[in-house]
């Protein structure tokens, strides 16, 4: 069991740093209250975080 929670904090930091590489510190803002929102159960908060990723990633797209 602590090597799953070990794997899985190694997983979330290394996402964690690709998305603050990739789109800065809006991304990580984004991933911040996206996360929050889910633990929180709030769609709001979630839905808002959700939509900055959305944009961030399409936003050369657009």
């Amino acid at each position: 069991m602590p090597v799953l929670a070990l794997v899985s904090t190694v997983f979330v930091i290394a996402f964690e740093q690709f998305v603050q590489w990739q789109y800065g510190a809006t991304g990580i803002i984004g991933l911040l209250m996206l996360t929050i929102g889910i633990k929180a159960k709030s769609p709001s908060v979630s839905s808002a975080g959700a939509i900055l990723l959305a944009l961030l990633v399409a936003g050369p797209a657009l």
